[in-house]
Formats: structure tokens, C-alpha cells, sequence
């Protein structure tokens, strides 16, 4: 069989070896005489397949013990009101870099008090504005940051740490607005 690439924005290509795994896997989940669709999210079973799916995400992302992961359904603009439903609670500081971040601050507005604390927006959205420690608001309850972005948008160069208690990265592929 011929396999086609997708480059698409959202769902990607998957190496042939994760795909047959997951075929063989469909009908019963190793000895488990059942799919991971059909066990209950509160199984040990389950709990054991998620344990190590955090702990491998942890290490591949180097994600401190600190944070929380949240392996959350949808795709990017899903997240746009998932996210600030989630964690805002005071404030949030956006930084509008593109058109997904435009989304999701103007999505997470309908829920609290968003602070844009920087902006290409006037510029098209040419390059990524500096944003220093200083910018982010004391009681900022998360600072979303989007490492990739749709085309015609730009791409961070380097991640500016932002020490603001506590102002954890919402995990998300989608970012927010500015007007």
C-alpha cells in the first residue's frame, strides 16, 4: 500500500509501526481480553496506560513535577474556551502572535479578564513581539505560549521564562487576541 503524507494543520502522519500497533491493539488491549475504548477511565488497566503516557510526556517535554498535565479531546480551537473554562480564575495574559491567538484571546474574554500584554496584530502578525518577565501580570493565573502556529503566522525563536506565581503554560495548539 501506498501511504500519503499529511502536512495538513491538525490530525498528522503516524509512523506505520504506531498505526499497526494500534490495529492490533483495537480489539483487545494487550492481555486485557478487551479495547482501551471499552475500559473504564477509573481501571487500574487504564490508569496504568495513562500513568506512563504522562510520565513519557513529562520527559519528552521536560515538564517539571510542579505542572500539571492535561490531555484534553478536541483540536486547537476546541481549547480556545476549553482552556480559559479550565484555569481562569483571576486573570490571563495573552500574547497575540497570530490568528489562532487572536481566537483564543478574544474566546477566553467571554470568561474573565484578559490582559494582552503583547502584539504583532498591526504588523500582520510578521514577527513575535519580546515579552519580558516584567509584562506578565502578578495575578496572571496562566500565560498561554504557542511554540507552532498555522501558516502565515510566526514561529517563537526562543521562550522567555516568566516567572509569575503562578503562571503555568497552558498546554494548547491554539493562542489568542488582542482588540
Amino acid at each position: 500500500m501506498d501511504r500519503v503524507y499529511n502536512f495538513a494543520a491538525g490530525p498528522a502522519a503516524l509512523p506505520l509501526p504506531v498505526l499497526e500497533t494500534a490495529q492490533k491493539e483495537m480489539l483487545a488491549y494487550g492481555s486485557t481480553g478487551m479495547s482501551v475504548m471499552e475500559m473504564s477511565h477509573r481501571s487500574k488497566m487504564y490508569l496504568e496506560i495513562f500513568e506512563r503516557a504522562q510520565s513519557a510526556f513529562r520527559r519528552v517535554m521536560n515538564v517539571p513535577d510542579n505542572y500539571k498535565v492535561l490531555f484534553l479531546q478536541g483540536g486547537a480551537t476546541g481549547q480556545f474556551a476549553a482552556v480559559p473554562m479550565n484555569l481562569l480564575k483571576t486573570e490571563a495574559d495573552y500574547a497575540d502572535t497570530g490568528n489562532f491567538a487572536h481566537g483564543a484571546m478574544v474566546e477566553a474574554q467571554k470568561y474573565g479578564k484578559v490582559n494582552c500584554i503583547a502584539s504583532s496584530r498591526d504588523d500582520g502578525y510578521t514577527f513575535i513581539p519580546d515579552i519580558t518577565p516584567d509584562m506578565v501580570s502578578e495575578n496572571a493565573d496562566y500565560v498561554p505560549r504557542r511554540t507552532s502556529a498555522p501558516p502565515a503566522s510566526p514561529w517563537w525563536s526562543s521562550v522567555t521564562t516568566c516567572p509569575a506565581p503562578p503562571a503555568p503554560t497552558a498546554p494548547s495548539c491554539s493562542t489568542g487576541p488582542c482588540r
